[in-house]
């Protein structure tokens, strides 16, 4: 079986989001990416479904590439990464060529660096206040960088602290349903777990996922707490439980 085995339940009612986080420096390892990780357990919490996750180069055409194709297929698409003023934020450039748009001086980036950023605007750099034509402008509540809003995608900057209170910002625009989640450990080979994850995931309609170490953790979910709780008690009289848990 392989790592994170999942099955069953299905979120179809959930909103459905692609999330892209864009820099050279993620594709070499010299930076982990925590945002991809921040995002998806946010996105969770909301009850929207997170289906893909992809990291691409600070490449305008890559970028535009992936952001055109995830928006035909998702419900929205969450973009960190490459907002600022130096040569290698070219995330707006990107996805502003996913939708045939120029970038032009948003008014209401202009006035929110004029007045609430604290920053004065004839001292930046300049393409700062540039964002897609027709887009949503972000304030960035912690930095200087805007992000936007073009249709469905969300494009935030890739430092942490912006990109989070940034999301925080519009985290309303994200919904679905939410998965309840028990744990149960057991004390056996992985392999040794399939038949009884799979009866119990037909039992129950749940999720399962396996995931192995010291011992082997079995995640349940379900958008309904009572199955996610009657599962998981099946599971513990079914399955050797680790005894230190």
């Amino acid at each position: 079986m392989s790592e994170g085995f999942y099955a069953a339940a299905s979120y179809s009612q959930s909103m459905q989001v692609a999330v892209v986080t864009v820099g050279d420096e993620l594709l070499v390892g010299e930076v982990p990416d925590t945002n991809a990780t921040w995002l998806c357990q946010r996105l969770a919490e909301r009850g929207a479904n997170v289906g893909r996750v992809v990291t691409v180069p600070d490449d305008v055409s890559d970028i535009a590439a992936t952001v055109s194709e995830l928006h035909d297929r998702f419900d929205a698409v969450v973009v960190t990464g490459g907002l600022g003023p130096t040569q290698d934020d070219v995330t707006m450039a990107g996805v502003a060529a996913a939708f045939g748009r120029s970038l032009v001086e948003h008014p209401d980036a202009v006035a929110w660096l004029e007045g609430d950023s604290g920053y004065s605007y004839t001292d930046l750099t300049d393409g700062t206040a540039d964002l897609p034509e027709g887009a949503r402008c972000l304030p960035n509540p912690v930095g200087v960088a805007p992000g936007a809003v073009v249709e469905r995608v969300y494009v935030l900057p890739g430092v942490p602290d912006e990109m989070k209170a940034m999301f925080d910002a519009i985290v309303d625009d994200f919904e679905g349903e939410v998965r309840h989640v028990e744990t149960v450990h057991a004390d056996e080979p992985e392999s040794a777990l399939v038949d009884r994850i799979a009866d119990a995931q037909e039992r129950f309609d749940v999720a399962v996922g396996s995931y192995p170490g010291d011992t082997v953790r079995l995640k349940v979910r379900s958008t309904d707490p009572e199955a996610a709780s009657a599962a998981a008690a099946w599971l513990r009289e079914n399955v050797t439980e680790d005894p230190q848990r």
